[in-house]
């Protein structure tokens, strides 16, 4: 009991610093209601290495990197790095692409969802219906036998940490000189300092690791375990940038006129539908991926490869909403992913013994 008492706090202590990182984020430059969110951050980081040419979302974010190698450090110190890999990658890729267009088609990854929630934008509340029925029909394939295979551990470590290595390189290359673009207008021109930026990115992702932060997880193991410990920390956080946008004006209840967001209520369910599917059978959310990436998963990294090409995709051919509304291009592949997801959680569900 004192071990469970103790773990618990812990989780609250995490919800704290998870808030305090995000307002703080917010405060120093990055967009209203976008303070952290792990699929536009992505997105931006895209546009800045080129893969697609949306001048308003081209930014390398140092948030997505320290937060790789936040994971990292943590599980280092806490003896949890584990270099692994084998687990369906190929899968894994196009799930990750199906993650994305998702969080692309609602505007945001389950992380900005709780942001915009708790700064009043109830397009995020009718979403998070759709997340919650996505997280719901994935936990019924999970009963029902659904695995993508066990990761193997890789002869040597290097395999998990060709992914923190990179992004380090990139983020060297991104201070020292003018290979990457970005942004002088739009999402992509409002950021914070890049120091704070990455150490932001070093807290989170240090914390996420040693909380297990995976918001798509806490509610998958709410349905399939009764065990609603996972949602402790996500509370929190929502709790601590609710009070922070009530007490600094940055509150703004309604469903118009929201930061970066649109009305498009069925759209919105369904964009996160797909998230919340695609995320419970990766077994994280894109957040949770990064950490598990940090850690020493090649698989997790073969998945942020595909949420990286996947928002490329979605912007070189249209697929991305906006503040307008959504696009019928976007609105297209939004059902075609569901189907995807439909279609490889059957054709990955172990058959009962007789």
């Amino acid at each position: 009991m004192e071990s469970v008492n103790k773990e618990r706090i812990i989780l609250v202590v995490c919800g704290v610093l998870f808030a305090a990182v995000a307002i703080t984020l917010a405060v120093f430059g990055n967009p209203k209601n976008m303070a952290i969110c792990i699929a536009c951050f992505i997105r931006d980081s895209a546009g800045a290495m080129q893969l697609h040419t949306a001048a308003p979302v081209q930014y390398l974010r140092p948030e997505i990197i320290g937060m790789i190698l936040g994971a990292m450090l943590m599980a280092v110190c806490t003896k949890e790095f584990k270099s692994s890999a084998g687990s369906s990658p190929f899968t894994r890729f196009l799930l990750g692409f199906c993650v994305m267009i998702g969080c692309l088609v609602f505007l945001g990854c389950p992380l900005r969802m709780v942001l915009r929630m708790a700064a009043g934008d109830l397009n995020a509340w009718v979403a998070l219906i759709g997340f919650a029925a996505g997280i719901g029909v994935g936990v019924f394939f999970l009963k029902n036998g659904f695995s993508l295979g066990k990761a193997t551990p890789t002869r040597t470590s290097v395999e998990g940490l060709v992914l923190p290595a990179v992004v380090l390189v990139l983020f060297i290359l991104s201070i020292t000189t003018s290979l990457f673009v970005a942004s002088t207008e739009g999402p992509g021109s409002m950021h914070a300092p890049v120091a704070i930026s990455l150490i932001g990115g070093l807290i989170f992702g240090a914390l996420a690791q040693r909380a297990r932060l995976c918001f798509a997880g806490g509610l998958r193991d709410t349905f399939l375990l009764r065990d609603a410990s996972g949602l402790i920390t996500v509370g929190i956080l929502f709790l601590g940038v609710l009070i922070y946008n009530l007490v600094s004006g940055g509150f703004n209840i309604g469903f118009a006129e929201q930061p970066i967001a649109h009305t498009d209520a069925l759209w919105n369910i369904l964009g996160m539908f797909v998230v919340g599917f695609g995320a419970t059978l990766l077994g994280g959310c894109p957040l949770r991926q990064l950490v598990l990436a940090g850690q020493g998963s090649g698989d997790s990294a073969i998945t942020i490869l595909g949420l990286l090409i996947g928002a490329a995709f979605a912007h070189n051919f249209g697929l991305a909403s906006s503040a307008k509304g959504t696009t019928p291009e976007g609105q297209v592949a939004c059902v075609v992913c569901i189907i995807v997801l439909f279609v490889i959680a059957a054709l990955n569900m172990r058959k009962q013994a007789v």
